[in-house]
């Protein structure tokens, strides 16, 4: 009897013991038996009108809410049915003919109709929106006259609904990158009817996109965002392909630390984070870690120079700026994770262009430019500052760059750092002099980034322009020859670069942090993701 007493004592301190030193269940654990993702997105959103915001973080949101009349598959990036259940193009490449899936609604229960998308459009087009994505529409016929306001009646842009169902596009040149550049925010339907009973839906900042008053049409619907805090979004019971979503929700955070992204994934907050501290790069490597993510990424890490304040008048101390920046340094020594040093701004990834030779670093040239400026060792030019926002990889490249303009140029550079949404706000302001940047390609096309600079970019913004580069682009458009389009594009990016509006540093990798619960996780090299093909398992 006795031996039995002690045995169940001994079994009931072994359950208590056990109880007690279980391991607490942390909030990825639970999340990931509820079905519901944890994000980093990096920054605060700008908003979640896709028609208006610009910044990554923005756009992972925005992909969960909205979506594109044509998806991509995962691992091939073929482009496969969404909104648009079937298309065709005409022989000579100009017409698309999209035919909606008649069961796609929006997040209220009203149908999604080609008329919504030719809203839509109408709305990014119009000037007073002032979205600086609309040159991206440019390639519908009659979309820029009526961008520029020499075309007041919107029946002369070349999209039309012949129908409920039936959309048709009309290009203004045969551009192979159609189909993939529909992924992007600013071709995602809005309902303009939602935005209408909010606000002005043709000016920018209206409160549509606020919970309770946000319509959306994508796998997911906005439940709730609290300014940084998080966004939640839950699974939409009116989105056409539900059943193949198995997320029952995504959480996403605006942390704009690496140090604190890091500490949370590693206390069970997270399934990704956004970045990566640069210190644990070399040590997650070296130990092989499963979570650790390197991603190839279409993306240069560059300087916007505002050529309309002096001294950056002068192109030759914008040259001088870039050729004594020792890039490969940048890349190899201060930024571990596969980065490379970038001479030109097109990365040499693209298939049918390969971007100029050009010499990345030549510090006697850029002293003798800074002399020839009349500012020899950097003597009578007034103080510079380079504007950047909440990054420690930002931070860490503006202070070696700061160091090698000061110690190789004798420049006075001062580093001003400022949240996300003040540094955008500035920067279409033009309220700054350089301007620590980064671009993602939008798709597998050089003129992703080369667009950018033309006279009537939305996202030029240096203040730059030249009639001899947007001349070579408009040629450029019009050439259906791969090798002739690509030497046009080529002598484009020679012209900017020379010119220094701009000044690339490094060409980027995606580095972050993935839990290993997460499956189906395939972002794209253009950073897009479908979150319909990702689930988490124990």
């Amino acid at each position: 009897m006795l031996r039995l007493l002690l045995s169940v004592l001994g079994l009931l301190s072994s359950a208590l013991c056990l109880s007690s030193c279980a391991k607490r269940e942390t909030v990825v654990d639970r999340a990931t038996r509820e079905g519901i993702l944890h994000l980093s997105v990096g920054y605060e959103p700008s908003d979640l009108d896709p028609h208006t915001v610009t910044g990554l973080g923005d756009a992972r949101i925005i992909q969960s809410l909205f979506e594109p009349l044509v998806s991509f598959e995962p691992v091939t990036l073929k482009p496969v049915p969404a909104l648009a259940e079937r298309w065709a193009v005409s022989p000579d490449g100009l017409t698309y003919t999209f035919h909606l899936r008649p069961d796609a609604k929006w997040s209220n229960g009203e149908p999604i109709t080609a008329q919504d998308c030719v809203d839509s459009w109408r709305r990014i087009l119009t000037p007073s929106l002032a979205a600086d994505y609309a040159y991206f529409l440019y390639l519908i016929k009659g979309a820029e006259n009526f961008h520029k306001g020499r075309a007041k009646d919107f029946s002369s842009v070349a999209a039309k609904a012949a129908d409920a169902t039936t959309l048709t596009v009309t290009l203004t040149n045969p551009a192979p990158y159609f189909l993939q550049i529909l992924l992007n925010s600013p071709w995602r339907p809005v309902n303009l009817r939602a935005i209408a009973a909010a606000g002005d839906p043709y000016k920018r900042g209206q409160p549509w996109t606020k919970p309770g008053r946000l319509v959306s049409s994508g796998p997911f619907v906005l439940k709730e965002w609290t300014p940084h805090q998080h966004v939640i979004v839950e699974k939409s019971p009116t989105y056409w392909d539900r059943a193949r979503v198995k997320l029952n929700a995504i959480h996403f955070y605006p942390i704009d630390n690496n140090d604190a992204e890091e500490r949370a994934f590693r206390a069970g907050q997270l399934h990704a984070t956004w970045a990566l501290p640069l210190s644990k790069v070399r040590p997650l490597q070296n130990e092989k870690s499963p979570s650790l993510r390197i991603d190839a990424n279409l993306e240069t890490y560059f300087f916007r120079v505002n050529v309309r304040k002096a001294p950056l008048t002068d192109a030759r101390i914008r040259r001088a700026l870039s050729l004594s920046i020792n890039r490969a340094l940048i890349a190899d020594k201060i930024l571990p994770g596969g980065r490379t040093p970038a001479p030109t701004f097109v990365p040499p990834l693209l298939k049918d262009y390969t971007p100029p030779a050009r010499k990345d670093y030549d510090l006697a040239a850029a002293r003798q430019l800074l002399a020839d400026a009349g500012h020899a060792d950097g003597k009578g030019l007034p103080p510079i500052e380079i504007l950047y926002n909440n990054s420690e990889i930002l931070r860490l490249v503006a202070e070696a760059i700061q160091q090698m303009w000061r110690r190789d140029l004798g420049l006075d550079v001062r580093l001003v750092n400022q949240e996300y949404k003040v540094v955008f706000a500035n920067r279409r302001a033009g309220d700054y002099q350089v301007l620590l940047s980064t671009w993602t390609a939008d798709y597998l096309d050089a003129t992703t980034f080369l667009d950018m600079w033309r006279s009537d970019s939305g996202n030029n913004h240096t203040g730059w322009s030249d009639p001899a580069y947007d001349a070579l682009a408009t040629k450029a458009d019009a050439t259906v020859d791969p090798v002739a389009r690509a030497a046009l594009l080529q002598q484009e990016e020679t012209l900017v670069l020379d010119a220094a509006p701009i000044i690339p540093v490094y060409f980027n990798t995606h580095v972050y942090l993935l839990h290993p619960s997460v499956k189906g996780w395939q972002p794209t090299p253009m950073d897009h993701a479908d979150y319909r093909y990702v689930w988490l398992e124990k």
